[in-house]
């Protein structure tokens, strides 16, 4: 029986190493057994005969923006409608998975029932096409350890969550920044365990450029950044990693430790995700961050505009 649906939207299958990561990726999906059903979603070039030659459920129609890139609403929307799994996991395509991806997400399912998992990754460069033979795992960690690196704990790649959460979503962009320091936003704003399962689950990302991306640009350069933070709610609703408020540790739900900074930022963010209050959120992020502050007040008396981080 079906336990977790992993859904994903592949990039084209043109780029030989866009596609040598991609395939890598999706057979390390597959690895985890009969519990875990994969979806691809979209119409990209190259994804009917990729998903024929994995055996894997492929669903073409996905709604796209004005140009042309494919909306997280309609992503999770398909993610949810084709299965009746209990849980449901958006990952993206560059990234490989062990089975404690499936064994977190069924620890923490039995103990709440509205929840995010979301957590750090690994990158490292991968050129080839990956064995999956006995012992491929310990193989793989092996070379991580030795070659990788910790990704610092910005953007997320994967989203775990109950499917009764995440029912409703704005019409991000897929590819672009924004969309999933919302997922973290909103997941504090509903109340649910926020949990950072960086200890518990272990993920590579195999490293590529842009050149998939219009003018070949990082994602945070491109207009529809801009959009997608404006469908978010604005800057103040950027959460990363570090404001989730959970840990899960040795299968166990915990609280997440309390730092000086951490203090801080829970007291920024407390009008945005107690009150709903995107105002008094500007007003606190000022009073915290005083530098900021004073460029505002300069512009506004040298009628230069300032543009809040």
């Amino acid at each position: 029986m079906t336990q977790l649906t992993l859904f994903t939207a592949p990039k084209p299958f043109t780029n030989p190493h866009i596609a040598l990561i991609q395939r890598n990726a999706i057979r390390s999906w597959l690895q985890l057994g009969s519990e875990v059903e994969v979806l691809l979603l979209g119409d990209e070039e190259g994804m009917t005969e990729e998903a024929e030659q994995l055996g894997v459920c492929h669903i073409k129609e996905i709604k796209r923006n004005v140009s042309g890139t494919p909306l997280i609403s309609s992503l999770f929307d398909a993610g949810r409608q084709q299965n009746s799994s209990s849980i449901l996991a958006y990952v993206n395509t560059d990234i490989l998975l062990f089975p404690d991806f499936l064994s977190t997400a069924q620890a923490t399912l039995a103990q709440t029932k509205r929840f995010l998992l979301v957590g750090q990754r690994w990158d490292l460069e991968v050129t080839r096409e990956l064995d999956f033979s006995a012992g491929w795992q310990e193989r793989l960690k092996q070379e991580c350890a030795e070659k990788g690196s910790l990704h610092k704990p910005t953007g997320s790649d994967y989203f775990i969550y109950p499917r009764e959460c995440f029912d409703s979503i704005p019409d991000f962009a897929i590819g672009r920044a924004g969309w999933d320091n919302w997922m973290i936003y909103q997941s504090r704003l509903k109340g649910w365990k926020t949990i950072d399962a960086s200890s518990e689950i272990q993920i590579i990302h195999q490293n590529h450029d842009y050149s998939h991306l219009p003018g070949g640009q990082a994602h945070y350069h491109l207009p529809e950044t801009d959009e997608n933070i404006r469908l978010a709610g604005g800057r103040r609703t950027i959460f990363n990693l570090p404001d989730a408020s959970f840990v899960i540790h040795q299968g166990q739900i915990k609280p997440a430790r309390w730092s000086g900074k951490r203090l801080l930022r829970e007291i920024e963010i407390f009008p945005l995700i107690t009150f709903k209050s995107y105002f008094l959120a500007e007003i606190m992020h000022l009073i915290l961050h005083p530098r900021k502050l004073w460029a505002a007040i300069r512009a506004r008396f040298t009628g230069r505009n300032s543009k809040q981080e």
